[in-house]
């Protein structure tokens, strides 16, 4: 980034910033300063809470003033491996990583520039392309005995790592996603990989990587949980162990290949499902795809149990974003002994674009961070909830009761169109609170008119046309 293109981008994002001021008269009157920036319905009190906000939710805008281009909802991120199976427990290791010989520039992902504007600096790289840090995503299906001091271990080593993210441990494993700086994150694997309670069943390709870093996630959650991710099914009811078929990229490659081509001739016995949730699906999927309408993947049992006729005597492909959603949902849908066949995506999405960039997968992949996309071709399939042009970067819906996301072009959020749904655009300047200043989660239009498990009314000759 050179010096002008610099200046430019700070002089950029200060505008912006000022822009959102509210007038010195309009403030709080009893001496307090109160809000003094609104922007995307919301109020700001805080220097740090503006510039949080406006560099992961107007960075195009920023951007497109200052010049350079895309900005963060550009990156990428995604998780899994297939399943490891283990015959016993390793005693876990507390061994930290030695950083003495790492600077603190290098080990943190972001440095401090000028005052608060931090996340400025996380924008800038984005918009660049530069490779600041990165986000891994991993997963390993093995037996522990002691999740707790698991949990305490990692929470240790991400902390002297200075890595933010989300880590779950149960006693079938370990799922997680962090972002730091490019030493943090290398140091990071480094460790896992020589943990002993991972020998042999995690490796090196099992933690993808896509350029971000410590900004990504706001700050750093580490617990214990039943499942390492949430179906909602007892592991020992349903296990990793009794997955489907997996296949590599180049293999789900071929079979989507002869799937699609079958299709278009009627002669299709496969289903390729896609067991994401609805807003995960609908900026990005394969073509040709079953894409369940649930808002949670604890959803998915209850959609098979309703709709298994549709996978009666089926060849079933499906896929997830890094691969460990399938290990429990293929495992749930062999339990019903309806399927001819069921195979899953070995490494997820995240994977497969790796190899086929311009495959079948079309348009953006979700991340479940503050990037909220990844991009790998130029197809946009989705489009702005408000006036319908083509449009696939999520906000956060304006209402601060309600938290989800919504598709929304700039030229209507200019309109001040930010919310999900009517309900929310009506209620977000009535924010319902708890006595301690906790906001509700209402239920809102959105959620409310959403079957909770969706029945399919898909004829055979729709399947077989691929549709």
């Amino acid at each position: 980034l050179g010096n002008a293109d610099a200046r430019g981008a700070f002089q950029a994002f200060s505008l912006f910033v000022k822009a959102k001021e509210v007038p010195a008269a309009s403030r709080c009157p009893g001496g307090g300063e109160g809000v003094r920036w609104r922007c995307c319905r919301q109020a700001f009190e805080e220097l740090p809470g503006i510039h949080r906000h406006v560099a992961l939710h107007h960075s195009g805008d920023v951007g497109r003033q200052a010049g350079l281009g895309a900005g963060p909802a550009e990156a990428a991120d995604s998780a899994a491996r297939p399943s490891g199976h283990s015959c016993g427990s390793p005693e876990i290791s507390w061994t930290l990583p030695d950083t003495s010989h790492v600077s603190q520039e290098d080990l943190t992902s972001i440095i401090l520039f000028f005052l608060n504007i931090h996340f400025l600096f996380a924008y800038l790289c984005h918009a660049v392309g530069s490779q600041m840090g990165d986000v891994l995503l991993y997963y390993c299906y093995c037996e522990v005995r002691d999740p707790e001091k698991l949990c305490a271990w990692q929470k240790a080593l991400c902390q002297h790592l200075h890595l933010t993210g989300k880590v779950r441990v149960a006693s079938e494993g370990i799922n997680g996603t962090v972002g730091g700086s490019k030493v943090a994150t290398s140091l990071y694997i480094k460790v896992m990989l020589s943990q002993p309670l991972f020998k042999n069943i995690l490796c090196q390709e099992d933690f993808k990587s896509s350029a971000g870093g410590a900004h990504c996630f706001p700050d750093l959650r580490v617990g214990v949980f039943k499942e390492i991710v949430p179906m909602g099914i007892d592991p020992k009811i349903v296990s990793y162990k009794e997955t489907g078929i997996h296949l590599s990229p180049q293999e789900f490659h071929r079979e989507v290949e002869q799937y699609l081509s079958q299709a278009t001739q009627g002669q299709s016995d496969t289903i390729l499902l896609d067991c994401r949730n609805f807003y995960e699906s609908k900026i990005g999927h394969f073509q040709g795809c079953l894409a369940p309408d649930i808002r949670k993947f604890s959803y998915f049992p209850s959609y098979v149990d309703e709709n298994l006729e549709l996978f009666k005597d089926k060849r079933v492909l499906m896929y997830c974003t890094g691969g460990i959603r399938c290990e429990r949902g293929s495992a749930y849908l062999r339990s019903k002994a309806v399927c001819r066949e069921v195979y899953q995506l070995k490494g997820g999405i995240h994977k497969y674009l790796e190899e086929f960039p311009d495959g079948f997968y079309r348009g953006k992949l979700f991340v479940f961070d503050d990037r909220y996309a990844i991009c790998s071709n130029e197809d946009i399939i989705s489009a702005c909830r408000y006036c319908g042009v083509l449009w696939d970067q999520y906000k956060l819906c304006s209402s601060q009761h309600c938290r989800q996301l919504v598709l929304t072009c700039p030229s209507c959020c200019n309109k001040g169109l930010t919310a999900c749904c009517p309900v929310c655009q009506e209620k977000e300047l009535k924010v319902t609170s708890r006595a301690s200043g906790q906001i509700l989660k209402e239920e809102c239009e959105c959620t409310r008119r959403r079957p909770r498990v969706p029945i399919e009314h898909v004829s055979p000759r729709m399947l077989d046309a691929g549709k």
